[in-house]
């Protein structure tokens, strides 16, 4: 096992028939100290073990809103206002409406 600085961090160079045997233990260390190992073979660098990001402070789906909406008036109750499909005020709006479903229905047997 070789130990070389490497900006500040210190990172071991570990052949990989070693990380085979210890391969726990490395996973250990490197979870405890922080500090990556670089496995080689052959004296060439093929893999690096690095320790797993810190888990962010995710907020839960579930909730995540609660307080932020604003309750105003009553929500069950009907509106004083008379509604346009009530009074028939829109109307023309509907006008080709009626007749294709008119002429739908008809064609139906």
């Amino acid at each position: 096992m070789i130990c070389f600085h490497d900006h500040e961090a210190i990172v071991v160079d570990i052949p990989a028939g070693e990380f085979k045997a210890r391969c726990l233990q490395l996973v250990d260390r490197v979870a405890r100290s922080r500090e990556p190992i670089v496995i080689t073979r052959r004296g060439k660098a093929v893999a690096k073990l690095v320790p797993a990001d810190e888990p962010s402070s995710r907020k839960p789906l579930f909730g995540y809103m609660a307080g932020t909406a604003e309750i105003r008036g009553d929500l069950v109750g009907t509106p004083p206002e008379q509604w346009a499909a009530l009074t028939g005020e829109d109307d023309y709006l509907y006008a080709d409406l009626h007749e294709d479903v008119g002429a739908a229905r008809s064609a139906v047997p």
